[in-house]
């Protein structure tokens, strides 16, 4: 595993050490520090292994010194780093991408037989992976879905925002539910009880009729399945996201940053706010565009009683929840950070150099919504 490379790097990983998790970071580290008196931490762990469960993971956009680390081009990678003290990340932390080249042996030097593949720790890893986004409710229903169930403190998820979740998904699978009832009487029950399937780990369960209608395979239908459960999500969380997207976008557009400015961050700070409100707007369009595939697809199911295009959706929804996750998620990442180091109702502190580590984060993170597909390795 690698170590950090620079100044710049050390910084913006101790700005990451100091924040909650957001969809583009897991920090366990963080966990720990916040809830060490948890005992629900250690009696249902993330990670078995001490080490790895104090690791910060992350959603990373590839540089192009980072491509040839891979076999196969790809635009992101998911990150480890296991900082080596966990009270100051300035003291350096050892990094590894999942699914790199080397990874077993940049494993096995550090963790031992800890993470062999096949080990339960290592099959976490592997499902973290498959995720487009660290978002908190995807990625602990992923887990929930393959047997695998750590302490909610890992993910900070309240009461109240699964029941709005859970509310907003029941009013969409209403029209569903009215279609293959026949009458409205008695769906508001029969909605509730499709929804807990579909946002259980057993989703198939309880939709047979559809399966049998739009003529899919077991595998095509538990893909397909699993990924309009993440687009009702997406759907739900991108209303759920317009209003602070607003204060957050006007908060950076007026913040300054105190003290002294050395000249690259003051030529820096006035173009990247303007860059920053652009990718926003580009992700959010993008994200809108995906998610109207599925509402066209749901009203030819349901407004005419047409299953071509729903059958057509779930064929071609894993392909796009991917993309999907990652362009939202990296909206979630801004939103969340912000909010984190910036508390409603308290002084928006922070020096013009750290100001331009913040940004350049985020333009880190919202970089792919304007480029095309790699197709091929970059030297």
């Amino acid at each position: 595993m690698r170590g950090l490379e620079n100044d710049r790097t050390i910084r913006r990983l101790t700005a990451l050490q100091q924040s909650a998790s957001t969809a583009r970071v897991l920090n366990l580290l963080s966990v720990h520090q916040r809830s060490h008196d948890d005992p629900s931490l250690a009696a249902s762990p993330f990670f078995n292994s001490r080490l790895m469960d104090r690791a910060i993971i992350l959603k990373h956009r590839l540089r192009p010194h980072e491509y040839g680390l891979f076999s196969s081009p790809r635009p992101t990678a998911t990150k480890i780093l296991i900082p080596i003290d966990g009270a100051d990340l300035r003291a350096g932390a050892r990094s590894a991408f999942i699914g790199q080249r080397d990874f077993s042996a940049a494993l096995e030097s550090v963790f031992g037989d800890d993470l062999r593949a096949g080990s339960r720790d290592r099959r976490v890893l592997d499902l973290i992976d498959e995720l487009p986004s660290l978002d908190p409710f995807l990625l602990r229903e992923h887990l929930r879905a393959n047997g695998i169930e750590p302490a909610r403190a890992y993910f900070g998820i309240s009461d109240a925002d699964v029941q709005r979740m859970f509310e907003f998904v029941r009013q969409e699978v209403m029209a569903l539910v009215t279609l293959s009832a026949g009458e409205q009487q008695g769906a508001n029950a029969h909605a509730t009880r499709l929804v807990e399937k579909l946002l259980s780990s057993a989703p198939d369960s309880g939709f047979e009729p559809l399966k049998a209608t739009l003529k899919l395979s077991d595998q095509e239908y538990l893909d397909g399945v699993f990924s309009w459960r993440g687009f009702l999500y997406y759907k739900w969380l991108l209303a759920d996201l317009a209003e602070p997207m607003a204060h957050v976008l006007a908060d950076i557009g007026r913040i300054q940053g105190r003290g002294p400015r050395d000249p690259e961050a003051a030529s820096y700070i006035p173009e990247a706010k303007q860059r920053l409100r652009q990718g926003i707007g580009a992700a959010t369009r993008s994200v809108q565009g995906m998610l109207d595939i599925y509402n066209r697809a749901y009203a030819s199911l349901t407004q005419h009683n047409d299953p071509a295009a729903f059958r057509e959706f779930l064929l071609t929804a894993p392909a796009m929840f991917k993309n999907l996750g990652e362009q939202l998620g990296a909206i979630q990442h801004v939103i969340s950070f912000w909010r984190f180091r910036f508390p409603e109702g308290r002084p928006k502190l922070i020096s013009p150099t750290e100001l331009m580590d913040v940004f350049l984060d985020f333009e880190d993170g919202l970089a792919f919504v304007c480029e095309p597909p790699r197709l091929a390795l970059v030297d």
